[in-house]
């Protein structure tokens, strides 16, 4: 049974406004080549338009009521999210003069081999030293221990409540309290994503202005490489500074990027 409260909840305005930014991420990074494989344009473009597609089915899924397919596919832009981070932090650990071609994330590409499982590729972020001031931050509680058993809960059923909660026509006292929730882990899983990207990868948050300039045969302003595109400064402002603040300090300080 789905009541006004759940139909009108901020999850689907959420999920609608995530969305968004991932399309424009996508069609924002598109022209950076990624260093380390073949490919003709940036590999992150299209994992981010299918971030995008699990986002919306999401939100179709949840609109039915299903909560616990929803949670299987939270688990699904959880994975999205790491392997994103993964493959990034893979190949600038990997690249070189000497090694121009990254053969796992090569492969990979060209479905000739697997990347590791969920945990393996956790383990490696969580050690790198290039990432440690923000894995020191994000991993100050158990949030994202939390995230990932929940999402486990539902997908395999783990509980019988579980299974109460994807039935759409029994009535559930705690379905809004368990909308909050999921809501919650949504937004601790976007911020986790965007954390490690900004931080690995500050030229994905620049405008497009100084691109703009040099097609048109105009002399990019001074510093414009430096200006954050606006969508990006949005969401950086709506959802990590005011969630974390700690995180958005330390991504701004240790970026050259011109975040407010």
């Amino acid at each position: 049974m789905l009541d006004h409260a759940y139909k009108g909840h901020r999850v689907f305005q959420q999920l609608a406004k995530y969305s968004n930014f991932y399309e424009s991420l996508s069609m924002s990074v598109f022209g950076f080549a990624t260093l380390g494989t073949k490919a003709a344009c940036n590999i992150d473009s299209y994992v981010y338009t299918s971030i995008k597609g699990t986002l919306e089915s999401i939100s179709l899924v949840l609109s039915s009521g299903r909560i616990g397919d929803a949670y299987a596919l939270l688990r699904r832009y959880y994975d999205s999210a790491i392997i994103n981070i993964y493959s990034n932090l893979y190949l600038k650990e990997n690249f070189s003069i000497e090694n121009f071609v990254v053969k796992q994330i090569h492969d990979w590409l060209h479905g000739k081999q697997c990347l590791p499982d969920f945990r393996v590729m956790s383990n490696y972020i969580r050690a790198s030293s290039k990432l440690k001031r923000i894995n020191d931050l994000l991993y100050l509680s158990s949030t994202y221990k939390g995230i990932r058993e929940r999402c486990n809960d539902f997908t395999h059923y783990n509980f019988y409540s579980n299974v109460l909660f994807n039935d759409n026509q029994v009535f559930l006292k705690d379905r809004v309290a368990v909308l909050d929730r999921f809501s919650k882990d949504l937004e601790s899983i976007l911020i986790l994503h965007l954390s490690y990207l900004f931080y690995l990868n500050e030229h994905y948050m620049m405008s497009s202005d100084y691109m703009d300039h040099l097609e048109c045969g105009l002399t990019p302003p001074h510093d414009s490489q430096y200006l954050v595109a606006p969508f990006i400064q949005e969401m950086f402002d709506s959802v990590i500074k005011k969630s974390r603040m700690d995180i958005a300090d330390e991504i701004k300080k240790s970026s050259a990027m011109k975040l407010e």
